[in-house]
């Protein structure tokens, strides 16, 4: 069992930055890969980022590529989404995700993720 904790939403304006932070407790963290999703009312939970267990490996949506950046500290736990240039249309409930490995979706997909956070609320006003 895998717990996952979010941290470091809030309210920012258009083009500002804000740092999001994932927690992990009660696996081996350096052994799964991890994600972060968004989602807004009434919309399917979006992919925006994944790492790969060790770090070298990174994906992302193009909405947030080149601006968003995915990492971890597998000394302490933990994964981060650092967002700059921020956009109204990047307002939603983020969340962080755990993917164990053995299933056959595409990294992309939220069916791939075996554990998930609670989420913490982004707000970016114009």
């Amino acid at each position: 069992q895998v717990q996952l904790v979010e941290s470091g939403g809030g309210l920012v304006q258009a083009g500002g930055s804000l740092r999001l932070s994932c927690a992990a407790s009660g696996g081996t963290f350096s052994n799964i890969d991890m994600g972060w999703f968004r989602q807004t009312p009434g919309k399917e939970r979006e992919f925006v980022a994944r790492i790969s267990r060790w770090g070298y490996s990174t994906y992302y949506s193009d909405s947030v590529k080149g601006r968003f950046t995915i990492s971890r500290d597998n000394a302490n736990n933990t994964l981060y989404l650092q967002m700059n240039s921020l956009k109204p249309e990047d307002t939603a409930v983020y969340y962080c995700a755990a993917d164990l490995g053995g299933k056959t979706y595409v990294y992309t997909n939220r069916r791939s993720y075996d554990y998930w956070g609670q989420g913490t609320q982004v707000t970016v006003s114009s």
